[in-house]
């Protein structure tokens, strides 16, 4: 209820009266209806939580308490924690689809496809149950030989050797979609020491933990204009293609090829063009003017190994090979405007910018908003900038402003950045949008490329980069600014990459700080290494916040935060759940918690702050107090940290290696994997999955967990 219903449910009289005095009545009765709003939402709320579907998170295991659904019990010690609720864990680890199919899924229980909608409502994974039995070499007793074709056809499936000629079934050889027959394997599939594929009760759930993400409509790398030669990254690094997967016709299909993100191989790629290939599919190709009719026709897609560019092709034809992210066109060929391309490429979740959704700061004030792209009213950031800078300097309340890039372009004109005192400007990506930000210079030019912020006079200007790709140099910031605030970016570590991902300038600092901000926050973003030189007006170190990031000095003996001399960096370092690939060097600490530090750790002052829950070398680190620190709680110093990848731009960067150690893996404050990834809480997904398994797999079979990626 508004104010100005209230106050006019009073007698007339009264209303009149207030008028003649001035309206306290009405300020009182604007006081109550703050309070009055904040009773009736808690009421509506309420009534949502007596609904799964409307519900908040922490209500959700209470209704599955009432139909019977069990928790692990420590995910159950972990839901009483107030932190916990917070961090996301109750939405994890007792999924809300799970708790409203419960009894639907009793009643489906024993089928194989149930196997599959679980994995997908508890563990948020797509998968693909195999039934090992039917896959079993085995000879078939005479008696049961019949005249149908269709029992000759599944008889000889079973028990024939390889044929070499299949060349399609031989690439699918030892993973999910596997049609070759096998000998009978002794370890069972759900082993805790050697797992088994292949026995009569075995069931296999196969499973993708990566996740996909598309690229639409974005301007393919140009490596040789005379060869036609591109990359279908804007980075110039290799990216194998993934399949953007299509929801099941059924609750009772099991997943094929496309139901799930798996790699594009050539061969599958070519067997299946149609299905991967075209406007809203995994991949497509633009080599006309920017027009949606513009597209490559189907039928001049040819699949080719391009590893070492030496396709030969007719005119009008175009080159693609999907394991490694490369196209082609005919020699002399290459359009004058480029190539545009959409794909799909995969990570373990939302971080680093890209096209998923990302939540919108609430502005603290009546910011105007420029947008920057095709049919806006700028073409270019700086155009947007300056108009914003000649804006304000005739209406001082446009101070505040936001400049917000639509299209996958690609921009080279942001080189410099110049903030007032009392200015907040935002430079954001759109939703759906991955801009990139290409500072200039050419390689072969000595100069150090970066984008310079520079503040003037009194520290109180902001600035936030929101959903950026940066390459070709660093950020620098100089001068006053109060607070420098980054999220959803890449600052690509090591500025650029050569094709196999390997960094053109190794332990270069992505972010370099002098002078300013006295706050700088990091927020699901991915850097090279952070330098903050000291002050030389002996103020307190600057304030450095890093929440589930990555910093990455590309290797672990480059320093990923220092000063610009290799000494300690100037900053309170407070880091949560973030992963840092190098040295660390500070003065002081607040908090380091669930955070992996691959390099060694040294901070001035011992006195203040503490480590929690974190990995980091041992014999080479000089920390204030640890508390339940790897590998010193576990005394196993032998136990490594293994990442699936350290290189920017693979599928697995800074994800923990399968065989890592499992108090590593489970090293986190609430059982989840320490690091920028500990918001996805794998492992208790995993826990649950197999809870769930054991519920509903049906009589006399032995499930098993395979992880495909």
């Amino acid at each position: 209820m508004t104010p100005d219903e209230l106050y006019a449910l009073l007698p007339a009289v009264h209303r009149r009266r207030d008028a003649e005095q001035g309206g306290p009545l009405r300020a009182l009765l604007t006081v109550v209806a703050e309070q009055a709003a904040v009773v009736q939402g808690d009421i509506e709320q309420l009534y949502d939580n007596w609904f799964i579907e409307t519900c908040d998170d922490w209500v959700v295991p209470y209704l599955g308490d009432l139909v019977g659904y069990e928790l692990l019990p420590r995910i159950a010690a972990a839901l009483s924690d107030d932190t916990a609720r917070a961090s996301g864990l109750p939405a994890a680890a007792v999924p809300r689809r799970d708790v409203a199919d419960t009894v639907v899924n009793r009643r489906r229980k024993g089928t194989l496809a149930l196997l599959e909608d679980l994995a997908s409502a508890v563990a948020g994974w797509p998968a693909r149950v195999v039934e090992y039995r039917r896959l079993l070499s085995v000879t078939q007793p005479v008696r049961r030989y019949t005249s149908d074709g269709a029992d000759a056809r599944r008889r000889l499936a079973r028990g024939t050797l390889v044929d070499v000629r299949d060349a399609g079934a031989l690439d699918r050889l030892g993973g999910p979609f596997d049609t070759l027959a096998r000998t009978m394997e002794v370890p069972r599939a759900g082993s805790a020491r050697r797992v088994g594929r292949y026995g009569v009760q075995s069931v296999g759930l196969h499973l993708w933990r990566l996740r996909t993400y598309p690229v639409t409509r974005a301007p393919a790398y140009c490596l040789d204009r005379d060869r036609a030669c591109y990359t279908f990254n804007v980075l110039a690094v290799d990216t194998p293609l993934f399949t953007a997967p299509v929801p099941e016709p059924s609750s009772f299909h099991i997943a094929d090829e496309t139901n799930v993100p798996e790699p594009i191989g050539r061969r599958a790629l070519k067997d299946r063009l149609y299905d991967h290939y075209g406007p809203g599919r995994s991949l497509c190709v633009w080599t006309g003017p920017d027009k949606e009719d513009d597209v490559v026709r189907l039928d001049r897609i040819v699949v080719a190994d391009l590893s070492g560019w030496r396709f030969r092709l007719a005119a009008g034809e175009v080159a693609v090979d999907p394991v490694l992210g490369r196209l082609m066109l005919a020699p002399g060929t290459a359009p004058a405007h480029g190539v545009r391309v959409t794909y799909h490429h995969a990570f373990s979740g939302d971080l680093g910018g890209g096209e998923y959704p990302r939540p919108e700061p609430a502005a603290a004030g009546a910011a105007e908003r420029y947008r920057v792209g095709p049919g806006e009213d700028h073409h270019s950031v700086a155009d947007a900038i300056g108009r914003w800078r000649a804006e304000k300097r005739s209406h001082e309340h446009k101070a505040e402003a936001i400049v917000e890039i639509t299209a996958n372009e690609v921009y080279e004109d942001l080189t410099e950045l110049r903030l007032d005192p009392g200015d907040r400007l935002t430079v954001r990506a759109a939703d759906g949008v991955r801009p990139v930000v290409r500072l200039t210079g050419r390689r072969d030019d000595d100069r150090p490329r970066a984008l310079t912020i520079t503040g003037s006079g009194a520290d109180t200007a902001v600035l936030v980069l929101d959903g950026l790709l940066v390459t070709g140099g660093a950020v620098r910031v100089r001068g006053g600014v109060g607070r420098l605030v980054v999220r959803h970016c890449t600052f690509v570590p090591g500025w650029e990459l050569e094709s196999r991902g390997t960094p053109l300038a190794p332990g270069a600092p992505s972010l370099e700080i002098a002078g300013g901000p006295v706050r700088t926050e990091i927020h699901r973003s991915v850097l090279g290494p952070v330098t903050v030189a000291a002050r030389g007006d002996g103020r307190e170190p600057a304030r450095l916040e890093v929440y589930d990031s990555v910093l990455d000095a590309t290797v672990d003996e480059a320093t990923a935060l220092g000063d610009p001399d290799g000494g300690p960096a100037h900053v309170l370092l407070t880091a949560r759940s973030s992963t840092v690939i190098g040295a660390v060097r500070a003065r002081a600490v607040e908090l380091l918690e669930n955070c992996l530090l691959a390099g060694e750790v040294r901070i001035d002052r011992h006195d203040q702050g503490s480590v929690r829950f974190c990995w980091l070398p041992s014999e080479d680190s000089s920390t204030p107090a640890r508390f339940h620190c790897e590998p010193d709680h576990s005394g196993a110093r032998a136990r490594e940290l293994r990442f699936a990848g350290t290189r920017y731009g693979s599928p697995d960067y800074v994800r923990l290696a399968d065989d890592c150690a499992e108090v590593i893996r489970r090293g986190g404050d609430n059982g989840s994997e320490p690091g920028a990834l500990h918001h996805l809480f794998q492992p208790q997904r995993e826990d649950n999955l197999r809870t769930r398994l054991a519920e509903y797999t049906p009589a006399g079979c032995d499930p098993g967990l395979f992880f495909v990626t």
